[in-house]
């Protein structure tokens, strides 16, 4: 039986994800106002299609001055609820609180700035950058994860603790940039990949609103803010190039993740991490032999770009996490 505080903890997930796919429906209903905007035609995979061919001051300032606003008021409120709150609660706190009206006033700024400006950040800045901040928001949750889940079959990686630890202080600074940067760099058009790609920063985003609630680190529900850039990944490649194109490419890879680190914090037993796996590769085999056995490589894309990361970020965030220790924590161990 589910005891009380736990329900409490969760309401917010049960409303939250439903007023979640209420607003990506209202998404839907600004994009049908975009009439008679022209676009220049595709020019391939670095091209960001959705943006004005002669962009203006007033276009390109609007999309910046939301995004910044926005930027600030949300660090803002992490740092606030960082130095003020240290307890987690059951139930939301007068910050959660403020966090949802605050993302709730941005997201329907936006909405406006798209209906008289069109453009977002995607003017000024490459379609990597932004498909790059959710991948780094990835990773720093595989490092955050590594003493809870491990990195490989649930053994931890050897991160030091300083490490991880720097990561779990500071990552709402970098979660929040993610979804913000994304959210600001596209405008509200209403495909079907749009919508999709707003629906996951719109979880993202509850996510930061949700700080210092048990809910914040329910593993499962952490676990699929993680898996629903399979469906996302999945779903826009099949969107752009049909069944033919690289869609197994995303799909696989990114559950190759879930297969070899993910899945081991969810508590799952030997019996049932191996069925998954075996069902994973039986998966696999069936596609690509559909696809061709030659592009099976293909598949180890993600996870070696994603895990190759995670080293690379550790190496540049060991010396900054030791710089940005706590003063009395530096002094305490070099007087060991």
């Amino acid at each position: 039986m589910v005891n009380d505080a736990a329900w409490r903890s969760e309401r917010a997930l049960i409303y939250g994800v439903p007023a979640v796919a209420l607003l990506t429906g209202l998404v839907w209903l600004v994009g049908q106002t975009l009439h008679g905007v022209t676009l220049l035609p595709d020019q391939g995979a670095s091209w960001y299609y959705w943006k004005l061919p002669e962009p203006t001051v007033w276009t390109r300032f609007s999309a910046w001055l939301g995004y910044a606003a926005h930027q600030i008021v949300s660090w803002g409120l992490i740092w606030y609820a960082q130095t003020r709150i240290h307890r987690y609660s059951t139930g939301l706190k007068p910050i959660n609180v403020l966090a949802i009206g605050v993302n709730l006033a941005f997201i329907g700024l936006h909405a406006v700035q798209t209906h008289f400006f069109y453009d977002g950040l995607a003017q000024d800045v490459s379609i990597f950058s932004s498909q790059g901040s959710v991948v780094l928001l990835l990773v720093v949750v595989l490092i955050m994860e590594n003493r809870r889940r491990g990195l490989v079959a649930g053994k931890r990686a050897p991160i030091p603790a300083i490490v991880v630890d720097f990561a779990r202080r500071y990552h709402g600074y970098l979660f929040s940039w993610a979804a913000i940067y994304t959210f600001w760099y596209h405008p509200m058009e209403a495909t079907s990949g749009h919508l999709i790609g707003f629906f996951y920063m719109f979880l993202l985003l509850l996510q930061s609103c949700l700080i210092f609630t048990t809910a914040h680190t329910n593993r499962w529900w952490t676990v699929s803010l993680e898996l629903l850039v399979v469906v996302h990944g999945t779903l826009v490649a099949v969107m752009n190039s049909g069944l033919d194109g690289a869609w197994p490419k995303f799909l696989f890879g990114f559950l190759a993740v879930f297969v070899i680190t993910q899945m081991h914090g969810l508590g799952f037993g030997a019996g049932t991490r191996w069925a998954i796996f075996a069902g994973y590769l039986v998966a696999v085999v069936a596609v690509y032999s559909w696809k061709g056995l030659s592009h099976l490589h293909e598949v180890l894309r993600v996870p070696m770009a994603e895990y190759l990361l995670l080293a690379v970020l550790v190496l540049i965030l060991w010396p900054i996490a030791i710089l940005a220790r706590p003063r009395g924590d530096r002094q305490l161990t070099s007087s060991r």
